[in-house]
């Protein structure tokens, strides 16, 4: 049996997912990945990790690596808004540090956490890496404009996990790399900017991570590389 890493274990939408993969039985143990380190209860083995931080990814992935090989990786981290980071409205509004703190969080951290996490998938057998994106990533999907920072580096993040799928089968053929729109969460990254919280647009956690599950569980390496939203349906590059 092979482990199941969750990164950012503390957010809605990972604590959901923790639930779901222990309630499932697949992977054994589940890892909980986060800047707090909460313990997230039975069956569950808590871990520190900051992925704006190499070291702690690298000290992280040591720690997994003592329990065996890794069946599944999903890195759940986002960063949408915060102090001194919001959506731009027009180009006026771009903020370098801004810009930096999103690709950090949003593009480099799951890189990085690939970087230290695929090596211990095994080479024959299916295995998962996945990353939460979003639709607004897609380049031609973009018909609003706005939002550049949360954009550009959802589509860096998507052209990241296409190349890393083109590199990984080459070493492993049954591997599996996706990125996942979850649709509009009520979680609180999305809390601004989404409908009424009982809006049929909106789901629960609970909802979405099981969505997000059932669409890996019934994708084939040869779709590897692709950006899937909740509904199992390919989003544009």
């Amino acid at each position: 049996m092979t482990s199941a890493v969750i990164v950012g274990a503390s957010g809605g939408i990972g604590r959901a997912l923790i639930d779901r993969i222990v309630a499932g039985g697949a992977h054994r143990p589940v890892f909980a990945l986060s800047r707090s380190g909460a313990d997230l209860g039975a069956g569950v083995v808590a871990g520190l990790i900051d992925v704006t931080d190499e070291e702690s990814i690298q000290a992280a992935a040591g720690r997994v690596a003592e329990n065996g090989p890794v069946g599944l990786t999903l890195v759940a981290t986002g960063l949408l808004h915060g102090p001194g980071v919001a959506p731009e409205k027009a180009l006026k509004a771009l903020d370098p540090a801004a810009l930096a703190r999103l690709f950090a969080v949003n593009t480099t951290g799951p890189a990085l956490v690939a970087k230290h996490m695929v090596p211990l998938m095994p080479r024959t057998g299916r295995s998962v890496f996945a990353a939460l994106s979003a639709r607004v990533g897609s380049i031609g999907d973009n018909r609003l404009g706005g939002w550049y920072g949360y954009r550009a580096s959802k589509a860096a993040l998507n052209q990241i996990l296409r190349t890393l799928a083109i590199e990984l089968a080459r070493t492993h053929p049954d591997a599996i790399v996706a990125g996942l729109h979850p649709g509009t969460v009520r979680t609180a990254l999305s809390h601004p900017f989404r409908p009424d919280a009982d809006s049929p647009d909106t789901v629960t956690p609970e909802a979405a991570a099981a969505h997000l599950l059932a669409v890996l569980d019934g994708l084939t390496p040869a779709e590897s590389g692709g950006v899937f939203a909740w509904d199992g349906r390919p989003v544009p590059p």
